[in-house]
Formats: C-alpha cells, sequence, structure tokens
C-alpha cells in the first residue's frame, strides 16, 4: 500500500508543473512520461511555463551539436574562417619549383572540390608552372583515429557515418555517377581520385526505370591495398544518371589527386608524389587559403544536421583551448570550458561525446538545454535563430512543418536515432511572445515522438 501511495505522488510530481493542455496531449500517446522530458519557457523572462523530468539524462543524438556550435560561436565568433597553409622547400626559378609543396590544414570541413579550382590557380599565380617535388600533407593538427567510418550502424559507408581528419575534403565523401550509354552501364568519379578502383559488372536493361531495373547494387570492400567498388545488377536504359555517394577512401588521398588534375588542367606540371609528414623547419610561406565563414558552417550544421562538420569543429575547439594536436577529450573539454565560462554549467553526468550526436553514451538534461537556448538567445539574438532549421522553410523540419500553423513560428534542431526523438528550439506563439522549448523522447515507441512534439508546439502557439 505504501509503495501505491508513493508511486501516486510521484506521478503527481510529474506532472505538477506541466499545464492541462500539454498533459492532455501526451496522455494520446503511448510513451510513458518517465522516458519523456519537456521544458517550456518564457525567453524574455525564463519563467516556466511547464517542465516534466528536467533533470533526467536523455540521449540528446544531434540536438547535442548546438552546444558545439553554439562554444564555436562564443569562443571564435561568427567570421572565424580556417586557415590552409602552403608552403614550399627549395626554390622557384623560371617557373620551376625545385623543391616539394607542403600543405598544413587546420581541420577547415568545408574544403571541397569548389575550393580545387581557386587553390591551383593561386599556385600558378605564385609563379610556379611546375612542381619537380613532392605534395606534402602536414595532418598533425588533429590526433584521432584513422577510421573512415564511426561504424554507428549498418550503413557503415553511408555519408553521416563519416570521421573527421586534419585535412577534410568533400566532407570524406565520394560521388560515383552511373549512366547508361548504349549497352553499357558507364561509372565515372566526380572528383578525380586514383585512391580507390571501380569494379563495373552492372548491365543495361530495357523497361521502365523502375523496381530491380531503377538502381544497381554497391558493394565497397576495403579488404585490398585500394579499396574496391563493385557496382553490380540491372539498370534500364530509360534512367537518368545515378548518383552514389559513399565514404571509400582517404580525404587527405582525394584532395591530392584533384589537386594534381587541377594543376594538370591549367598547364602546372608535376608528376609529383602524396607523403604525409611534419612540416619542415625550412619550409616557405607560399599562400594561405582561407575558409568560408564560421556562420555559414554553423548553419549548415544545425540546418542539414552535418555529423562530421560538428565533429571537426569540436577538434578545432580542442586545438584552440587545449593546444595542438587536438583530440575527442580535448575537444570534448574545451566545449564543457566554453559553456562554463560563460555560465552554463553542465550536469555532471553529462557527455558531449563526439559532438555531432551519433552516440549511444552521449547524455544531457533537459535543464541544460534550456540553459544554452536562453544564453544563446540573449547573446545574438535572431542571428542566432537564423542559424537553426527555421520551421517549414528549410533544414530538417522543411518538410515537418509546410503547410502548418508552426511554419515560419519555430526555429528548430532535431535529434533522431532509434529509440530517440527529440526537438529543441524556439516557438513564436500567436501574441508574437517567444519561448524556448525542449521535448525530449528517449522510448521504444519513439515513432510517436514526432506527432507528440508537433501538437505541443502547436498548442504553445495557440495558447499563448
Amino acid at each position: 500500500m505504501k509503495k501505491i501511495i508513493i508511486f501516486i505522488l510521484l506521478i503527481g510530481w510529474l506532472d505538477a508543473s506541466l499545464p492541462q493542455g500539454v498533459l492532455d496531449i501526451i496522455n494520446k500517446y503511448q510513451i510513458d512520461k518517465s522516458s519523456i522530458s519537456i521544458d517550456i519557457k518564457d525567453i524574455h523572462n525564463s519563467l516556466d511555463l511547464g517542465s516534466l523530468n528536467i533533470n533526467t539524462y536523455r540521449t540528446p543524438a544531434s540536438i547535442i551539436k548546438l552546444f558545439t556550435t553554439y562554444s564555436a560561436l562564443l569562443h571564435l565568433g561568427y567570421n572565424y574562417r580556417w586557415s590552409t597553409l602552403f608552403y614550399y622547400t627549395g626554390s622557384v626559378k623560371n617557373g620551376v619549383l625545385y623543391g616539394d609543396l607542403i600543405i598544413k590544414p587546420y581541420g577547415d570541413p568545408n574544403l571541397s572540390s569548389k575550393s580545387i579550382s581557386a587553390i591551383a590557380y593561386t599556385i600558378k599565380a605564385k609563379g610556379i608552372s611546375e612542381i619537380r617535388g613532392d605534395i606534402i600533407i602536414d595532418r598533425s593538427i588533429f590526433d584521432i583515429s584513422s577510421r573512415d567510418t564511426s561504424g554507428f550502424d549498418n550503413n557503415k559507408y553511408s555519408p553521416y557515418n563519416a570521421m573527421p581528419d586534419s585535412m577534410m575534403f568533400n566532407e570524406r565523401i565520394t560521388t560515383l555517377n552511373i549512366d547508361t550509354v548504349a549497352n553499357h552501364v558507364v561509372v565515372t568519379k566526380e572528383t578525380p581520385d586514383n585512391s580507390f578502383d571501380i569494379i563495373n559488372n552492372a548491365k543495361v536493361i530495357n523497361g521502365s526505370c523502375r523496381g530491380n531495373r531503377a538502381w544497381v547494387k554497391v558493394k565497397i570492400d576495403k579488404n585490398y591495398p585500394k579499396p574496391k567498388v563493385f557496382i553490380s545488377g540491372k539498370l534500364s536504359n530509360r534512367c537518368s544518371t545515378r548518383k552514389v555517394c559513399k565514404v571509400i577512401t582517404k580525404p587527405y588521398k582525394t584532395f591530392y589527386y584533384s589537386l594534381k588534375s587541377a594543376l594538370n588542367n591549367i598547364g602546372v606540371k608535376n608528376s609529383s608524389k602524396l607523403r604525409l609528414s611534419p612540416t619542415p623547419s625550412n619550409a616557405k610561406s607560399l599562400f594561405i587559403y582561407k575558409s568560408k565563414r564560421l556562420e555559414e558552417t554553423v548553419s549548415t550544421i544545425a540546418k542539414k544536421s552535418n555529423n562530421v562538420m560538428a565533429r571537426q569543429l569540436m577538434l578545432t575547439l580542442g586545438a584552440y583551448i587545449y593546444n595542438r594536436p587536438s583530440s575527442i577529450s580535448k575537444g570534448r573539454n574545451a566545449i564543457k570550458k566554453i559553456l562554463s565560462d560563460n555560465g552554463i554549467r553542465l550536469g555532471s553526468s553529462t557527455l558531449i561525446d563526439n559532438g555531432c550526436g551519433l552516440s549511444r553514451v552521449s547524455k544531457i538534461r533537459a535543464s541544460d538545454i534550456s540553459k544554452l537556448l536562453i544564453s544563446s538567445f540573449n547573446k545574438f539574438g535572431y542571428r542566432w535563430l537564423n542559424t537553426l532549421s527555421i520551421a517549414g522553410v528549410d533544414g530538417t523540419t522543411k518538410r515537418r512543418f509546410k503547410n502548418s500553423i508552426v511554419a515560419h513560428k519555430g526555429w528548430f534542431k532535431t535529434g533522431t536515432i532509434k529509440s530517440v526523438k527529440n526537438i529543441i528550439g524556439y516557438v513564436k506563439s500567436n501574441s508574437g511572445r517567444l519561448y524556448s522549448v525542449v521535448i525530449l523522447v528517449n522510448h521504444s515507441k519513439s515513432y510517436q515522438g514526432a506527432s507528440l512534439q508537433n501538437d505541443i508546439i502547436k498548442w504553445i502557439i495557440k495558447s499563448y
């Protein structure tokens, strides 16, 4: 009897600070209240509108990215740009570099095929029309695993599983274009890259581009000196270009082959080999390539939930706060230190893990999330809000709230992995008041979480 009374009192305590409207919504769904954390506050005065289990540690999934991005903006500023340094050894005489070209990256997550042309032309503009030495890449900024993918799930080579690297390039993603030409399936590499081989056994077939005629099979095998990509199956001759985007090879290798190709295309001769080595002490500065502004990267991370960019950013913070080379532990501690220095002291059991949320061990409390939401708005206002997914407009909530009363009235970060469905951010009610919202669902029936969250968010808009 005593246990029953305690249980009833506990349930009453859990519900005590939730508005009846929110309670009614929760009761519609088959999710235990003990698996839900909710914290809703008036952003202007921090007053509670409703809370539930706010000090229970939950698996955050991708909402942890906001701890990474806010820390970066606090420490580095919106206008921060990553640097990739270019050096050379030897001398340049009559357009010939009698020495090596050295590249020292600092973890720029934005380096891509779009960057290569500008880099190649800058090398040529420095009076170099031929390179007689090697291309050296100094990857010493990060001290991390050499793994290509996190292996978080069975989709091991999917882009979201990409791991960080000092020399990040194309987000570690390789894109293959698959077409039918006459009676052949033709597979081409979107970026010049000789670091892996393609074994194409796919066949062309007549008929509509549907079912098993609409796509080829792709198998990646890294048990060779060079990874092999096996293409098989059948593809209709009516299909348009198919793109395969996978984590296949090392980003520094792709960068090397892309740069060599771009240099040759603009008349800079080179038969340089790739070497991985620290920057020689006698290296001379050639130029510095600057990335896009941090504000753009932060927006990409939050709106598109970009995992590898968040990982790169956390490691960058580790390098700034605790010196180079950075590591995962330095990155985690850097985020905690930056937030603590700005008045956000996280719970003792908080675990940032990899900074991107692709993790089962990462833990955070709703109360700490609310601290971050209020602090970030007070610090940066709508400039911060607009780095998030704008409901019904862009990012991960574009479709979710399209043609909904939430459209244009919410700024969110979502987080989803198996048995986890979370959403945090800001909601503007019909009265024009702005509220911070944290709704975390960690439950086997988390697939109902999105509907529950949507109903609560709509209720806030209508009720306040």
